[in-house]
């Protein structure tokens, strides 16, 4: 039976937060800051697509840079019979 997925695309979702951070002009420190983590090792992870926000900082970055969280992760939809694997989440 065909299900209906979709992944995130880790790495254009990195591409992504790197690019709305540049545009509201935010270094990662003051990112990291503004996000209340302890250390920026969180947004570089991030920007290379090492892992994904957690739902808590994803709700923070689209308040922060003015968009919806649609507008931050980037999805490909597919169907098919395998399924999805699990995406590594952090901070």
């Amino acid at each position: 039976m065909d299900i209906f997925e979709v992944f995130v695309d880790m790495q254009a979702t990195g591409d992504k937060i790197k690019q709305l951070r540049k545009q509201n002009h935010y270094k990662v420190f003051d990112l990291a800051n503004a996000l209340g983590l302890e250390s920026e090792q969180a947004i570089y992870k991030w920007q290379r697509g090492q892992c994904l926000p957690n739902a808590d900082n994803l709700v923070r970055l689209s308040i922060l840079f003015g968009c919806h969280i649609d507008d931050i992760l980037v999805h490909n939809m597919t169907a098919g019979e395998d399924e999805s694997p699990l995406l590594p989440l952090c901070a």
